[in-house]
Protein backbone atom coordinates (compact mmCIF):
# COMPACT_ATOMS: atom_id res chain seq x y z
CA UNK A 1 0.00 0.00 0.00
CA UNK A 2 1.39 3.38 -0.80
CA UNK A 3 1.89 6.09 2.09
CA UNK A 4 0.20 9.00 1.13
CA UNK A 5 2.23 11.87 0.13
CA UNK A 6 1.60 14.85 2.74
CA UNK A 7 3.51 17.86 1.34
CA UNK A 8 4.35 20.39 3.85
CA UNK A 9 5.34 24.47 2.86
CA UNK A 10 6.93 26.13 5.72
CA UNK A 11 7.75 29.91 5.71
CA UNK A 12 10.25 31.15 7.58
CA UNK A 13 10.72 35.38 8.19
CA UNK A 14 11.87 35.85 11.49
CA UNK A 15 14.80 38.31 10.76
CA UNK A 16 16.32 39.22 7.49
CA UNK A 17 15.91 36.14 5.76
CA UNK A 18 13.10 35.29 3.92
CA UNK A 19 12.91 31.33 3.40
CA UNK A 20 10.45 29.09 2.06
CA UNK A 21 10.75 25.12 1.38
CA UNK A 22 8.37 22.04 0.75
CA UNK A 23 8.79 18.98 2.50
CA UNK A 24 7.29 15.65 1.92
CA UNK A 25 6.94 12.91 4.62
CA UNK A 26 10.52 14.37 6.51
CA UNK A 27 12.41 14.75 3.24
CA UNK A 28 13.19 17.98 2.01
CA UNK A 29 12.34 18.63 -1.48
CA UNK A 30 13.43 22.67 -1.94
CA UNK A 31 14.47 25.33 0.47
CA UNK A 32 14.84 28.61 -0.89
CA UNK A 33 16.59 31.48 1.08
CA UNK A 34 16.83 35.27 0.14
CA UNK A 35 18.98 36.88 1.82
CA UNK A 36 18.74 40.66 2.31
CA UNK A 37 22.64 42.21 1.61
CA UNK A 38 21.43 45.86 2.64
CA UNK A 39 21.82 45.44 6.09
CA UNK A 40 25.92 45.19 6.31
CA UNK A 41 26.07 49.00 5.26
CA UNK A 42 24.64 49.38 9.02
CA UNK A 43 26.48 46.75 10.35
CA UNK A 44 23.03 44.66 12.04
CA UNK A 45 19.67 44.00 11.10
CA UNK A 46 17.20 47.25 10.30
CA UNK A 47 14.12 45.97 11.47
CA UNK A 48 11.78 48.18 8.92
CA UNK A 49 14.25 47.74 5.99
CA UNK A 50 14.14 44.16 6.94
CA UNK A 51 10.14 43.88 7.13
CA UNK A 52 9.91 46.40 3.81
CA UNK A 53 12.51 43.51 2.16
CA UNK A 54 10.29 40.50 3.17
CA UNK A 55 7.48 42.08 1.23
CA UNK A 56 9.30 42.10 -1.82
CA UNK A 57 10.83 38.65 -1.84
CA UNK A 58 7.71 36.62 -0.24
CA UNK A 59 6.01 35.62 -3.22
CA UNK A 60 9.18 35.17 -5.57
CA UNK A 61 10.59 32.69 -2.68
CA UNK A 62 7.58 30.58 -2.21
CA UNK A 63 6.90 29.98 -6.04
CA UNK A 64 9.79 28.87 -6.57
CA UNK A 65 9.84 26.40 -3.68
CA UNK A 66 6.99 25.26 -5.11
CA UNK A 67 8.09 24.71 -8.44
CA UNK A 68 11.72 23.43 -7.18
CA UNK A 69 9.76 21.14 -5.44
CA UNK A 70 7.82 20.24 -9.10
CA UNK A 71 4.36 20.17 -7.30
CA UNK A 72 1.25 22.39 -7.70
CA UNK A 73 0.17 24.38 -5.27
CA UNK A 74 -2.80 22.09 -4.77
CA UNK A 75 -0.93 19.27 -3.88
CA UNK A 76 0.01 20.83 -0.45
CA UNK A 77 -1.50 19.43 2.58
CA UNK A 78 -0.66 22.54 5.15
CA UNK A 79 1.16 25.67 5.24
CA UNK A 80 3.90 25.96 8.62
CA UNK A 81 5.10 29.71 8.86
CA UNK A 82 6.93 30.77 11.89
CA UNK A 83 4.99 32.39 14.65
CA UNK A 84 7.96 33.79 16.61
CA UNK A 85 10.18 34.80 18.63
CA UNK A 86 11.79 37.46 15.93
CA UNK A 87 11.65 41.05 14.93
CA UNK A 88 7.74 42.00 14.63
CA UNK A 89 7.31 43.25 11.21
CA UNK A 90 9.08 39.95 9.60
CA UNK A 91 7.09 38.14 11.41
CA UNK A 92 3.86 39.65 10.26
CA UNK A 93 5.07 39.49 7.15
CA UNK A 94 5.22 35.76 6.72
CA UNK A 95 1.98 35.41 9.23
CA UNK A 96 -0.24 37.40 6.92
CA UNK A 97 1.13 35.53 3.69
CA UNK A 98 0.48 31.90 5.08
CA UNK A 99 -2.58 32.74 6.28
CA UNK A 100 -4.25 34.30 3.80
CA UNK A 101 -2.62 31.25 1.65
CA UNK A 102 -3.73 28.63 3.44
CA UNK A 103 -7.27 30.14 3.46
CA UNK A 104 -6.63 30.41 -0.61
CA UNK A 105 -5.97 26.85 -0.41
CA UNK A 106 -8.59 25.61 2.00
CA UNK A 107 -5.89 23.64 3.98
CA UNK A 108 -4.76 23.64 7.50
CA UNK A 109 -2.46 26.52 8.84
CA UNK A 110 0.35 25.68 11.45
CA UNK A 111 1.88 27.78 14.05
CA UNK A 112 5.80 26.96 14.50
CA UNK A 113 8.11 28.47 17.60
CA UNK A 114 11.28 29.60 15.76
CA UNK A 115 13.41 28.11 18.66
CA UNK A 116 11.87 24.77 18.64
CA UNK A 117 12.54 24.47 15.10
CA UNK A 118 16.03 24.92 14.74
CA UNK A 119 16.25 21.50 16.92
CA UNK A 120 13.53 20.09 14.84
CA UNK A 121 15.99 19.94 12.39
CA UNK A 122 17.19 17.68 13.35
CA UNK A 123 14.75 15.02 12.04
CA UNK A 124 14.96 15.81 8.71
CA UNK A 125 15.39 12.96 6.99
CA UNK A 126 18.46 13.03 4.58
CA UNK A 127 21.01 9.53 3.26
CA UNK A 128 23.03 9.31 6.35
CA UNK A 129 21.43 11.67 8.69
CA UNK A 130 22.07 10.89 12.56
CA UNK A 131 18.39 11.19 14.23
CA UNK A 132 18.39 12.03 18.09
CA UNK A 133 16.66 9.54 20.33
CA UNK A 134 14.39 10.60 22.75
CA UNK A 135 15.81 12.25 25.46
CA UNK A 136 18.64 14.30 24.04
CA UNK A 137 20.35 17.71 25.06
CA UNK A 138 20.16 20.40 22.48
CA UNK A 139 22.59 23.75 22.69
CA UNK A 140 20.88 25.98 20.93
CA UNK A 141 23.45 29.11 20.35
CA UNK A 142 22.56 31.78 17.75
CA UNK A 143 22.93 36.00 17.83
CA UNK A 144 19.76 35.92 20.23
CA UNK A 145 19.58 32.72 21.98
CA UNK A 146 21.96 30.79 23.43
CA UNK A 147 20.30 28.03 25.64
CA UNK A 148 20.53 24.20 26.78
CA UNK A 149 17.43 22.53 26.06
CA UNK A 150 16.24 18.57 27.38
CA UNK A 151 14.08 17.41 24.42
CA UNK A 152 11.44 14.55 26.13
CA UNK A 153 9.70 14.16 22.77
CA UNK A 154 9.11 16.44 19.52
CA UNK A 155 6.60 18.98 21.90
CA UNK A 156 8.33 18.30 25.19
CA UNK A 157 10.97 20.86 26.19
CA UNK A 158 12.38 21.76 29.34
CA UNK A 159 15.15 24.69 29.66
CA UNK A 160 17.75 23.40 31.83
CA UNK A 161 20.02 26.59 32.09
CA UNK A 162 20.29 29.93 29.30
CA UNK A 163 22.23 33.35 29.25
CA UNK A 164 21.21 35.89 31.46
CA UNK A 165 22.59 38.25 29.34
CA UNK A 166 23.46 38.52 25.31
CA UNK A 167 23.67 35.60 23.23
CA UNK A 168 26.25 33.65 22.08
CA UNK A 169 26.36 35.31 18.30
CA UNK A 170 26.11 38.62 19.21
CA UNK A 171 29.25 37.91 21.57
CA UNK A 172 30.81 37.03 18.00
CA UNK A 173 29.34 39.90 16.30
CA UNK A 174 30.26 42.44 18.72
CA UNK A 175 33.78 41.10 19.47
CA UNK A 176 34.35 41.41 15.33
CA UNK A 177 33.16 44.61 15.34
CA UNK A 178 35.61 45.77 18.10
CA UNK A 179 38.10 44.37 15.50
CA UNK A 180 37.01 46.20 12.96
CA UNK A 181 35.55 43.35 10.60
CA UNK A 182 32.59 44.07 8.81
CA UNK A 183 28.83 42.76 9.38
CA UNK A 184 28.25 39.70 10.00
CA UNK A 185 31.69 39.15 12.01
CA UNK A 186 31.12 35.76 13.82
CA UNK A 187 31.94 33.88 10.21
CA UNK A 188 34.92 35.77 9.77
CA UNK A 189 36.19 35.30 13.43
CA UNK A 190 35.85 31.77 13.01
CA UNK A 191 37.92 31.97 9.32
CA UNK A 192 40.90 33.81 10.80
CA UNK A 193 41.05 31.75 13.89
CA UNK A 194 41.59 28.67 11.38
CA UNK A 195 44.93 29.82 11.37
CA UNK A 196 45.64 31.53 14.49
CA UNK A 197 47.20 30.27 18.35
CA UNK A 198 44.21 30.19 20.82
CA UNK A 199 46.41 30.45 23.43
CA UNK A 200 48.46 34.16 22.90
CA UNK A 201 45.75 35.97 24.70
CA UNK A 202 43.90 35.52 27.42
CA UNK A 203 40.57 35.82 28.46
CA UNK A 204 38.59 34.82 31.30
CA UNK A 205 35.51 32.58 31.71
CA UNK A 206 32.33 34.15 33.78
CA UNK A 207 31.69 33.14 36.91
CA UNK A 208 27.69 32.34 37.07
CA UNK A 209 25.80 28.95 37.42
CA UNK A 210 26.52 25.67 36.24
CA UNK A 211 24.35 26.01 33.28
CA UNK A 212 23.94 29.11 33.17
CA UNK A 213 26.00 31.68 30.64
CA UNK A 214 27.11 35.20 30.38
CA UNK A 215 28.94 37.15 27.51
CA UNK A 216 28.65 40.68 28.54
CA UNK A 217 31.34 40.59 30.73
CA UNK A 218 33.54 38.75 28.44
CA UNK A 219 32.41 41.34 25.62
CA UNK A 220 33.80 44.62 27.81
CA UNK A 221 36.66 42.68 28.50
CA UNK A 222 37.67 42.28 24.73
CA UNK A 223 36.81 45.98 23.89
CA UNK A 224 39.03 47.40 27.35
CA UNK A 225 42.22 44.89 26.03
CA UNK A 226 42.03 45.91 22.64
CA UNK A 227 41.63 49.84 23.59
CA UNK A 228 44.48 49.12 26.14
CA UNK A 229 46.97 47.63 23.44
CA UNK A 230 45.93 49.74 20.26
CA UNK A 231 46.59 52.74 22.45
CA UNK A 232 50.48 50.67 23.08
CA UNK A 233 50.68 49.68 19.60
CA UNK A 234 48.54 51.37 16.92
CA UNK A 235 48.80 48.38 13.88
CA UNK A 236 48.37 45.47 16.97
CA UNK A 237 44.85 44.52 15.44
CA UNK A 238 46.12 44.15 12.05
CA UNK A 239 49.32 42.19 13.23
CA UNK A 240 47.70 39.88 15.51
CA UNK A 241 44.12 39.35 13.95
CA UNK A 242 44.30 35.93 13.12
CA UNK A 243 45.45 35.10 16.94
CA UNK A 244 42.85 37.61 18.56
CA UNK A 245 40.44 35.52 16.70
CA UNK A 246 41.31 32.42 17.90
CA UNK A 247 41.93 33.02 21.48
CA UNK A 248 38.36 34.92 21.06
CA UNK A 249 36.63 32.02 19.69
CA UNK A 250 38.31 29.83 22.06
CA UNK A 251 37.15 31.04 25.23
CA UNK A 252 33.41 31.42 23.95
CA UNK A 253 33.67 27.79 22.99
CA UNK A 254 35.12 26.77 26.05
CA UNK A 255 31.98 28.18 28.14
CA UNK A 256 29.88 26.63 26.01
CA UNK A 257 31.84 23.27 26.45
CA UNK A 258 31.91 23.46 29.97
CA UNK A 259 28.07 24.42 30.25
CA UNK A 260 27.22 20.92 28.15
CA UNK A 261 29.44 18.96 29.77
CA UNK A 262 27.71 19.87 33.65
CA UNK A 263 24.06 19.56 31.39
CA UNK A 264 25.24 15.88 30.75
CA UNK A 265 26.63 15.54 33.91
CA UNK A 266 23.48 16.65 35.86
CA UNK A 267 20.92 14.50 33.78
CA UNK A 268 22.92 11.69 32.83
CA UNK A 269 22.05 11.93 29.07
CA UNK A 270 24.40 11.31 26.46
CA UNK A 271 23.07 11.99 23.56
CA UNK A 272 24.08 15.95 22.58
CA UNK A 273 23.01 18.21 19.78
CA UNK A 274 23.34 21.48 18.68
CA UNK A 275 21.21 24.02 16.79
CA UNK A 276 20.98 27.66 15.89
CA UNK A 277 23.51 29.77 13.62
CA UNK A 278 26.71 29.66 15.87
CA UNK A 279 26.40 25.95 15.45
CA UNK A 280 27.79 26.40 11.88
CA UNK A 281 31.20 27.35 13.68
CA UNK A 282 33.55 25.15 12.68
CA UNK A 283 35.28 24.90 16.07
CA UNK A 284 32.36 23.76 18.33
CA UNK A 285 31.87 21.07 15.34
CA UNK A 286 35.06 20.24 15.67
CA UNK A 287 35.03 19.86 19.80
CA UNK A 288 31.32 18.17 19.99
CA UNK A 289 32.74 15.41 17.67
CA UNK A 290 36.27 14.92 20.00
CA UNK A 291 33.83 15.02 23.08
CA UNK A 292 32.18 11.42 21.47
CA UNK A 293 35.77 10.35 21.70
CA UNK A 294 36.76 12.18 24.92
CA UNK A 295 33.54 11.08 27.07
CA UNK A 296 31.53 8.41 25.22
CA UNK A 297 28.33 10.96 24.18
CA UNK A 298 26.97 10.38 20.80
CA UNK A 299 26.77 14.05 18.84
CA UNK A 300 24.50 14.99 16.34
CA UNK A 301 25.84 18.18 14.38
CA UNK A 302 23.25 19.65 11.85
CA UNK A 303 23.89 20.51 7.89
CA UNK A 304 24.96 23.67 7.50
CA UNK A 305 22.27 24.75 5.94
CA UNK A 306 20.24 23.92 8.26
CA UNK A 307 21.56 25.97 11.22
CA UNK A 308 20.66 29.51 10.09
CA UNK A 309 17.58 30.93 9.43
CA UNK A 310 15.65 28.44 7.07
CA UNK A 311 12.13 27.09 5.89
CA UNK A 312 13.01 23.60 5.72
CA UNK A 313 13.29 23.85 9.57
CA UNK A 314 10.16 25.26 9.75
CA UNK A 315 7.92 23.11 7.60
CA UNK A 316 9.65 19.48 9.16
CA UNK A 317 7.93 20.80 12.88
CA UNK A 318 5.18 21.60 10.31
CA UNK A 319 5.33 18.09 9.30
CA UNK A 320 5.45 17.00 13.45
CA UNK A 321 2.75 18.93 14.01
CA UNK A 322 0.85 18.17 11.29
CA UNK A 323 1.09 13.87 11.73
CA UNK A 324 -0.53 15.30 15.53
CA UNK A 325 -3.24 17.20 14.38
CA UNK A 326 -1.77 20.24 15.78
CA UNK A 327 -3.69 23.13 13.57
CA UNK A 328 -3.54 26.11 14.32
CA UNK A 329 -6.78 28.88 14.26
CA UNK A 330 -7.02 32.00 11.73
CA UNK A 331 -6.89 34.16 14.58
CA UNK A 332 -3.51 33.68 15.70
CA UNK A 333 -0.71 36.26 16.16
CA UNK A 334 2.77 36.91 15.41
CA UNK A 335 4.82 36.64 18.77
CA UNK A 336 8.27 38.77 19.19
CA UNK A 337 9.17 36.91 21.97
CA UNK A 338 8.14 33.28 22.76
CA UNK A 339 9.97 30.92 24.94
CA UNK A 340 11.50 27.68 23.35
CA UNK A 341 8.99 25.81 25.77
CA UNK A 342 6.08 27.71 24.57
Amino acid sequence: MNQKSIYILGIESSCDDTSAAVICNGKVLSNVVANQEIHATYGGVVPELASRAHQQNIVPVVQQAIARANIKKEQLSAIAFTRGPGLMGSLLVGTSFAKSLALGLNIPLIDVNHMQAHILAHFIEEENAKIPPFPFICLTISGGHTQIVKITNHFEMEVLGETIDDAVGEAFDKSAKILGLPYPGGPLIDKYAQEGNPKVFKFSKPKVGDLEFSFSGLKTAILYFIQKKVKEHPDFIKENLKDICASIQYTIIEILMDKIKNAVKQTGVTHVAIAGGVSANSEIRKRLQLAEKHWGWTTYIPKFEYTTDNAAMIAITGYLKYLNNHHSNMAITAQARLKVTE
